[in-house]
């Protein structure tokens, strides 16, 4: 499987990660740590450094119950670091997390390539018409409500089938309009429980039905340190375990704070894919 990142072709047959950052104050895990220019560049190239073949930046924190952030607010923190790691990494290939289609189309306008969606396009209606408007791939996420809500809805009928049915909705949604570049996340943590997030990783590999690349979010989340009764700040070895298991369950690309650890784990069970 293959994506196109404005004429680059990313080849995701061999699993990519891409290194979270988040210029959010209120993220559960590293909320106001990149909060200046010469923070959010060490840490960029710190990550590429590393091994990520993409950077997600995000400006509105996505945890449970967080704070709403207004659209000119989420454009004022995302825009000016777009600029400046553009221009000190101009081959740099920049995802958004975003669910608004004008804060999208700003950010491609200003160099990123790709868009990752929470709600897939379900916040938005105009998202699916700007990502087919604007060419550029698209991963598309589970989720029930919105972050502040989506607690409230943890009830499926049969959890991988409702959500397998989620995903052939949204991608039917988008092909219609022209969309080629789909992703799709499971959402890990998005109106799941702890139970139904490792029912979910379980099961992963029924998402490679979809035949679309699968993007794994397990990096230091509750259901993760609240099972091992620590903290996100020491739950390293956990998500390491669990994106071993995503890996061997056909994840093309894990989303992580810890870019050294997840290229590690993707190394070696890429040396027992080789000599399966």
């Amino acid at each position: 499987m293959t994506i196109n990142c404005k004429g680059q072709l990313i080849d995701l047959s061999i699993p990519k990660i891409m290194g979270i950052l988040n210029v959010t104050p209120d993220s559960f895990y590293d909320g106001g740590t990149y909060n200046s220019d010469t923070a959010i560049l060490n840490q960029v190239e710190k990550m590429l450094h590393e091994g990520a073949t993409f950077i997600d930046v995000g400006a509105y924190s996505s945890r449970p119950n967080a704070d709403v952030v207004t659209e000119g607010e989420e454009q004022k923190r995302l825009l000016p670091v777009i600029t400046s790691i553009l221009k000190r990494f101009p081959e740099i290939l920049l995802s958004v997390d975003t669910f608004r289609s004008q804060i999208a189309r700003q950010c491609i306008e200003a160099g990123a390539v790709l868009i990752n969606d929470i709600s897939a396009g379900k916040l938005d209606d105009n998202m699916l018409p700007t990502i087919a408007d604007l060419k550029v791939p698209y991963i598309m996420m589970h989720m029930r409500g919105t972050p502040q809500t989506m607690k409230q809805h943890t009830h499926y009928d049969h959890l991988v089938k409702d959500i397998l049915f989620y995903f052939s909705e949204r991608i039917a949604a988008a092909k219609a309009l022209g969309i080629i570049d789909v992703l799709v996340d499971p959402g890990f943590g998005f109106a799941k429980t702890s139970e139904q997030n490792f029912q979910l990783l379980n099961q992963l590999e029924l998402f490679q039905l979809i035949e679309k690349p699968i993007v794994v979010g397990l990096s230091r989340k509750s259901m993760i340190y609240k099972t091992l009764k620590t903290s996100a700040q020491e739950a390293l070895n956990g998500t390491i375990v669990l994106n071993t298991i995503a890996l061997l369950k056909g994840a093309s690309i894990l989303r992580v704070h810890d870019v050294k650890e997840a290229m590690e784990c993707m190394t070696l069970v890429q040396q027992l894919k080789v000599r399966s």
